[in-house]
């Protein structure tokens, strides 16, 4: 059976937004927020002694990042998941990373940085990859698109010219 994650406990001294405040904020519906909880885009957010969900300023940011990739990029919630969560394992070890630290352990940090952008590096390349085969075609079919003008427009011309000569 899956373990629930906990939400975190609430700092006093951190502001939260209710789920509707987050919502107009953001520009994104209730229920898309309960989804991308649901979905592990989101992590459970704290909640009031009533049930209440409260966002932190940290929770609206990684919700900012989601839909700036579903944006630009048109991830499906899988990928921005995998995004996401690579930037705050990224934040996590730099957070983690201490200057007196043995080589060995500052090489093990960096190499899973590494892992984890190489991920994200590769994602993104997939995307543009995909996008400029599109744009490719795209151009081939306006270039199509444009010489077949040219011919009707010279046709247009060759018959104006036919009826004036007659």
């Amino acid at each position: 059976m899956a373990r629930k994650r906990q939400a975190p406990a609430i700092d006093p001294d951190e502001p939260y937004l209710q789920i509707g405040e987050v919502a107009e904020r953001t520009g994104v519906t209730q229920r898309t927020l309960r989804f991308y909880e649901e979905k592990g885009l989101l992590r459970p957010p704290t909640r009031m002694d009533g049930g209440f969900r409260l966002y932190s300023e940290n929770d609206i940011q990684r919700l900012e990042r989601i839909k700036r990739l579903k944006r630009l990029l048109g991830f499906p919630l899988a990928e921005i998941k995998e995004m996401v969560d690579a930037e705050e394992i990224k934040l996590q070890l730099r957070s983690e990373y201490r200057p007196e630290s043995a080589i060995s352990q500052k090489k093990a940090q960096l190499v899973r940085a590494i892992e984890v952008t190489e991920k994200q590096y590769n994602l993104i390349r997939q995307k543009v990859d995909d996008m400029a085969e599109m744009q490719s075609k795209l151009e081939e079919r306006l270039e199509t698109f444009r010489t077949w003008m040219e011919h009707l427009d010279k046709e247009a011309a060759a018959s104006r010219k036919e009826r004036a000569n007659v």
